[in-house]
């Protein structure tokens, strides 16, 4: 599971860098895609960011409150509802907004046919296999996939970021070069921002992702202890962070590569 993953992600980065290369960065230091981002801040705007709580890293400036509609859904298959642009002002969630965005990316659709795809590869791999194999062994793998899936978001997304007063968008920045932007959308992971707008740990992302991958142990029989624990947990805040890589990018994707389509 892991090794198909990691192949998976790496593959789709090396991807990215060469459309970054080629495209993507000029076009966001020149343009903006008036679709899915706001417009550049005002002076007042760009006055009030230097004086309120994102102040202490520049490089994260205030985010919007929600995505724009266009953005619900990225590559038409990632669940995007959790998504804000890093150009407008911060604007805190309330606790039934944050088990509302949790709620939307768990009921998705596009995200059960992603964990239908990820369970035959589980199947193809062998993964468990006290599963067994033919439609039996994928009902089981599909079945522990979504649980992961279910659990996780509203233990990241829900749950814990309004036990823990953490806010858990992720802030596209929109601009820049593309492995600044990468690493910035990565570090989403590990760092948060609290209801205040203040830079903390992402206490709700590993706390989250444990309690989902300890839950783990009741339903897959062949990864029971710590090591296996540890490894569901981490490979899920890869994802995570792999995941917010690729919501940086999608307005870009969409703007160089669809248009172009049509």
């Amino acid at each position: 599971m892991l090794k198909m993953r990691v192949f998976i992600l790496s593959a789709t980065l090396v991807i990215f860098a060469e459309l970054a290369g080629a495209q993507l960065t000029p076009s966001v230091q020149t343009t903006s895609a008036p679709a899915v981002a706001s417009a550049p801040p005002a002076a007042g705007l760009a006055e009030s960011a230097t004086t309120g709580p994102a102040a202490s890293d520049p490089a994260l400036p205030p985010v919007s409150p929600q995505p724009t509609t266009e953005d619900k859904r990225a590559y038409g298959v990632l669940p995007n509802y959790r998504t804000a642009e890093a150009s407008a002002p911060f604007v805190p969630l309330t606790a039934k907004q944050k088990l509302v965005i949790a709620t939307k990316d768990t009921i998705d659709g596009p995200s059960y046919i992603l964990a239908g795809l990820f369970s035959g590869l589980y199947q193809l791999e062998n993964q468990n296999p006290s599963f067994g194999q033919g439609v039996k062994g994928y009902a089981r793998r599909y079945g522990s996939a979504i649980a992961d899936q279910d659990i996780g978001n509203y233990m990241t997304e829900g749950f814990l970021p309004v036990l823990l007063h953490e806010d858990p968008r992720f802030f596209r920045r929109g601009h820049g070069g593309f492995w600044a932007r990468a690493a910035l959308a990565a570090r989403g992971v590990v760092v948060a921002r609290t209801d205040h707008g203040n830079l903390t740990f992402n206490f709700s992302e590993f706390l989250g992702n444990g309690v989902t991958a300890a839950v783990g142990n009741a339903y897959y029989p062949d990864e029971i202890g710590f090591s296996p624990t540890m490894a569901r947990m981490f490979t899920q805040i890869g994802t995570d962070a792999f995941s917010n890589v690729l919501k940086e990018f999608w307005p870009d994707f969409k703007r160089h590569v669809l248009k172009k389509q049509n």
